[in-house]
């Protein structure tokens, strides 16, 4: 029960870095932010695996969702996983996320892309 209400208030919290993250504006601010990211995307990395099998479902069937859904979803799995952690050991810099949309639950229906380089943020 306690490690279920500490994750409620972990996600919570990340909820409301989302919202801060539009009038970040200051170093600290921007570090706040690409933490948030970083621990957000490490924590939901797991919900690609369900995100893949509903758009390999819409798009080429059922077949297709259990297989190569299931498969696409675990990879992007490890790719979000490892940019939330890659954001959380350089949040000193305040790069723009790497893994686009920013957050698993933007964009639910699109497939998760990654950026091929590196950007301040502004």
């Amino acid at each position: 029960m306690k490690q279920t209400l500490k994750m409620l208030m972990l996600v919570g919290a990340c909820f409301l870095m989302v919202s801060y993250e539009a009038t970040a504006s200051t170093y600290p601010a921007k570090l706040g932010v690409k933490l948030g990211n970083g621990v957000v995307n490490m924590v939901t990395g797991l919900g690609e695996i369900p995100k893949n099998i509903m758009i390999g479902n819409k798009s080429d069937g059922p077949a297709y969702a259990a297989t190569a859904g299931v498969m696409t979803g675990f990879l992007h799995t490890l790719g979000r996983t490892f940019c939330g952690a890659t954001d959380l050991v350089t949040f000193m810099i305040p790069t723009k996320p790497i893994v686009r949309p920013n957050f698993i639950w933007q964009d639910f229906n699109k497939e998760t892309s990654y950026s091929s380089n590196w950007k301040l943020l502004e």
